[in-house]
């Protein structure tokens, strides 16, 4: 049973859906380059609709578009992560590409990697979190990547450190990702080796991650499901130490005092007048087929369609977890530091056909009955 969730939930933490990987990535480029400081936390952003008027990004459908989508194609970006690469690994029903969001009041614009990239001139951006950001950084990099026909003027480094940096070299433009899912210190911060039998987080200590991101331009923040948990053993002291206290603390409030620490954090540490801050909400697990009128014991192998029943919401999504991360923000932004939410949580719910699923590099060989129906742990 130990074994099972710990694969659950390692598993869990590493697939979120494609299509919010995308959707969000493009989300957060309309938003970035609309250069507005005054982002609601419903996510009103300054696209206007046909009458001027304010348009929520977030509150819309999923409308089928083989015509401009995809953005790009899998097999043609070299940046493409084995975990997200479902074609490669054998996926037959592709019309999990051709979905476009449409917001109700206006429409999303459609991604400009050059115009992108030149607001990047000269900046460096950069993902913090789990697995949903480090695909967020898969996806960015493919998108603009796709706009530079010389590929001498590109690059990516990688030598297994917790960073991972893409570079246009012609607008000198540094798009990097940062593997910290808890985003305080904890015992799972190594990018390769994280799946241990218990989880164990230093809730005071982020210096160890932020030093390497602090002084960016753009930094885009997430963590979430490596939190879904009953209770987290939580550390005060040192790893290296024997003096230090361990206590057990409930889900929602060690996840707050997380997100406290990173807040004054930035408070002391992050220029206002230079760096823009983003967070990205949690994406659905789709762990549970009967919660869309699917069958008991299944989950989100074999879908081919989003869910099309406005409003839905899954067991995977957690909205107390939600609440906190609005108040923490909320008091931060009261001190004089803006962190500006890209809320990805209810459009992703309608994906339930858009994860990897099996459809991905396995780390482990499948058994046939696992293949023919795979359990939670394999998605």
């Amino acid at each position: 049973m130990a074994k099972r969730q710990l694969l659950m939930l390692g598993i869990r933490a590493s697939f979120h859906t494609i299509a919010a990987v995308l959707v969000a990535g493009v989300i957060f480029t309309a938003v970035y380059l609309s250069q507005n400081e005054n982002i609601q936390r419903d996510g009103v952003s300054d696209v206007d609709d046909d009458n001027g008027r304010d348009c929520n990004l977030f509150e819309g459908k999923w409308v089928f578009d083989n015509e401009s989508y995809p953005i790009y194609k899998e097999e043609e970006c070299k940046f493409m992560s084995d975990q997200l690469a479902c074609e490669k690994f054998g996926r037959k029903d592709l019309s999990y590409k051709f979905w476009r969001w449409q917001p109700h009041k206006c429409d999303l614009p459609r991604f400009n990697g050059t115009k992108l990239l030149e607001k990047l001139r000269n900046k460096r951006m950069v993902y913090v979190g789990d697995s949903l950001n480090r695909g967020q950084w898969v996806s960015m990099v493919c998108m603009v990547s796709s706009v530079i026909t010389n590929p001498n003027l590109m690059y990516m480094h990688n030598n297994g450190s917790n960073l991972i940096t893409f570079k246009s070299l012609e607008y000198n433009a540094t798009i990097e990702f940062y593997w910290a899912p808890l985003l305080v210190e904890s015992n799972s911060d190594d990018p390769t080796n994280h799946k241990l039998p218990e989880r164990i987080v230093r809730i005071q200590s982020i210096v160890k991650h932020a030093r390497h991101w602090t002084e960016s331009d753009i930094i885009v923040l997430n963590s979430y499901l490596w939190w879904r948990m009953p209770h987290i053993k939580t550390l005060w002291g040192s790893f290296e130490k024997l003096d230090g206290i361990y206590k057990e603390v409930e889900m929602v409030r060690v996840y707050e005092m997380a997100l406290q620490t990173l807040s004054q954090w930035l408070e002391v540490h992050v220029n206002s007048n230079r760096t823009k801050l983003f967070f990205m909400s949690m994406s659905p697990t789709h762990e549970r087929a009967e919660e869309w009128g699917g069958k008991v014991s299944q989950n989100c192998y074999g879908e081919t369609s989003p869910i099309d029943k406005q409003g839905y919401n899954g067991q995977g999504s957690d909205p107390k977890m939600m609440r906190v991360v609005e108040n923490v923000f909320d008091g931060l932004k009261m001190r004089g530091l803006n962190i500006q939410m890209i809320n990805i949580t209810q459009l992703s719910e309608y994906r339930k056909e858009g994860h990897p699923s099996i459809y991905r590099k396995q780390w482990e060989a499948l058994k046939e009955d696992e293949i023919l129906n795979p359990r939670i742990d394999d998605k």
